[in-house]
């Protein structure tokens, strides 16, 4: 696995409770003392959260200023907030899907719980990288997202196993593969943020209401979104092309550009 990647992933292996958490702002003298936007060192320094953040589900997510305000740190329970059949029968959250090939995983409280730790602001001025097995991101529900490999295959060899919107346990954790329609589905709906710090939307574009043509390679452009207040970054989009015969839409491939 990629060293700046792999290095971002902290599994958590048990949760008893689901704990309500709310999203945290650091406020220590390190942080507050230093402009908005200025640097330390080699990185720049932050003081606020993205607006984008407060997309997430608080139910399910912790997420604050770390590292002087030069990172931030995404803590979750991992539990999805929608239904799904992975919830097992006799859980309220559980749906009856008779045509999902079920991998042998329920969702419990104590196997599901990853942080990651991403850049405050994405350096998209290195190489790009590629993305590997396991989470790559958070979604706004709490719930990892994975690329389009399962196991040491494609994905579309185990798409029979994926649940109404695109997620499925194995390995480990509930996560999506693909369009999450629980919250995005065919709009310009927040999908969360991947391990390079940059946000993740849906396939059509909030500047224009329609499906972007300016994507570049990683699914991404630069364009004022929702969250941005006006501002135009760099973001990606989940790329309008139905992935092989899943009739669903790949959240992201890679590579990274916030590398």
């Amino acid at each position: 696995m990629n060293n700046n990647i792999a290095n971002r992933i902290l599994a958590l292996t048990t949760i008893p409770v689901m704990v309500l958490v709310g999203f945290v702002a650091c406020s220590t003298d390190s942080v507050d003392d230093v402009p908005d936007g200025s640097t330390d060192g080699d990185d720049t320094v932050v003081t606020e959260l993205h607006a984008a953040f407060e997309a997430f589900d608080t139910e399910a997510t912790e997420i604050y200023l770390s590292d002087g305000g030069t990172t931030i740190t995404i803590e979750t329970t991992g539990l999805p907030n929608h239904e799904t059949v992975y919830w097992g029968v006799g859980n309220e959250g559980y749906m009856e899907e008779p045509d999902v090939a079920l991998t042998p995983s329920i969702i419990s409280s104590n196997n599901n719980a990853v942080t990651i730790t991403v850049d405050a602001t994405p350096d998209l001025t290195g190489s790009t990288s590629q993305t590997q097995l396991g989470t790559i991101g958070i979604a706004v529900s709490g719930s990892s997202l994975f690329n389009d490999q399962e196991g040491n295959g494609p994905l579309n060899e185990a798409a029979a196993s994926l649940d109404w919107t695109g997620g499925h346990i194995g390995p480990g954790v509930y996560h999506y593969h693909l369009e999450p329609k629980a919250f995005s589905n065919d709009d310009d709906n927040l999908v969360g943020i991947l391990l390079d710090g940059v946000f993740i939307y849906g396939r059509k574009c909030n500047s224009t209401g329609t499906y972007p043509t300016d994507l570049d390679a990683s699914g991404g452009h630069t364009h004022a979104t929702q969250h941005s207040e006006g501002r135009e970054e760099y973001h990606y989009h989940i790329i309008n092309e139905v992935y092989s015969t899943t009739g669903s839409y790949i959240i992201f491939e890679g590579p990274y550009q916030g590398y």
